[in-house]
C-alpha cells in the first residue's frame, strides 16, 4: 500500500475546513496520512465476502435502526 504520511504539521497550516474538523488549537501539530481509496474499497469488498456480513439485514426489528437502538438503550437511562 502506498501512502504519504506527513508528521508534525501545524494545524494553522492546514486548510480552514480541516482546522474546523480537528477542533485543535492553532499551535498544535498533527499527522496527515494520505492513501489511495482503492485500498479502502478492497477492504470493504473483503468484509462483504465474510458470511457474517449483513446477517441482520432481513430482520424486521432492524428496519428502523434508530428506533431499534433507542429501544436497546432505553433500560440504561
Amino acid at each position: 500500500m502506498d501512502a504519504i504520511v506527513i508528521e508534525h504539521m501545524k494545524v494553522s497550516e492546514r486548510p480552514e475546513d480541516w482546522r474546523t474538523r480537528l477542533h485543535a488549537a492553532a499551535g498544535k501539530r498533527v499527522t496527515v496520512r494520505i492513501e489511495e481509496e482503492a485500498e479502502l474499497r478492497k477492504a470493504a469488498q473483503e468484509n462483504a465476502e465474510n458470511p457474517l456480513f449483513g446477517m441482520w439485514q432481513d430482520r424486521e426489528e432492524t428496519t428502523d435502526v434508530e428506533a431499534y437502538i433507542h429501544k436497546l438503550r432505553a433500560p440504561r437511562f
